[in-house]
């Protein structure tokens, strides 16, 4: 008999096709492509760099079970490859492991040491998101994996896009959110002292809170300035 079969996918406008199904028991549909919904807006195709002047990057870890730490990665740089399709988009970032900031001397020269980061050994974090998948809306995940501490592992990204406006520089930048959750355990960062028992003093699981604007093409030479020196991409 004749069948009718609709194609969704969150982001895009649903498309119908009917078939004649025979006695053999299937039917082809052929190629079909599905159309972005319109209310979707998304950067233009192309090379975006990252501010990192007004751009942060925010690590959060549990305090004896009870009370949050939040560590600031102050160094770091990133290009954003939009494609078309949007999904084969791309994204590559570097973070300088030394430039961890809690605002205690003490508790940061205890990240950077071999109890944590070992920035000796490790001086650069890296991260590397190949793919976009669309979730409905301006929310995206990014697939891709995180260098830390000297291992790689697969971290997706919990993205939102935000939107695309003119900057005081006569530049053009968009604007992302993104989030995530890691385990440092699983990057070989196992230290852990107890004060109280079973309660350890760092948490296992952290959180990771990225602002991002990125501004098409390369970065003003103001915001070079202001930046100084960043990691090499």
């Amino acid at each position: 008999g004749t069948y009718t079969a609709i194609l969704m996918a969150p982001g895009f406008v649903p498309a119908a096709r009917t078939a004649l199904v025979t006695a053999a028991g299937t039917a082809g549909l052929g190629v079909i492509r599905l159309d972005r919904s319109p209310d979707v807006q998304l950067p233009p195709p192309g090379r975006w760099t990252i501010d990192p002047v007004h751009s942060s990057i925010t690590v959060i870890a549990k305090h004896l079970g009870i009370a949050s730490v939040r560590v600031q990665i102050k160094r770091f740089a990133g290009v954003i490859e939009i494609a078309e399709p949007v999904q084969r988009s791309s994204v590559r970032a570097v973070m300088r492991a030394d430039s961890v900031d809690t605002g205690s001397k003490m508790r940061d020269d205890h990240l950077r040491s071999p109890d944590f980061l070992d920035v000796d050994s490790y001086p650069l974090i890296e991260y590397a998101g190949t793919g976009l998948t669309p979730e409905g809306g301006e929310h995206w995940t990014v697939g891709g994996t995180l260098t830390l501490h000297g291992t790689t592992r697969p971290v997706p990204l919990d993205l939102d896009y935000q939107g695309t406006g003119p900057d005081a520089w006569g530049g053009t930048r968009a604007a992302f959110h993104a989030t995530t959750r890691l385990h440092r355990d699983l990057f070989g960062i196992r230290w852990n002292e107890s004060l109280l028992p079973g309660i350890p003093q760092i948490a296992n699981e952290l959180r990771v809170i990225l602002e991002v604007q990125a501004v098409q093409g390369d970065l003003p030479d103001m915001i070079k300035s202001i930046a100084g020196d960043l990691p090499v991409i």
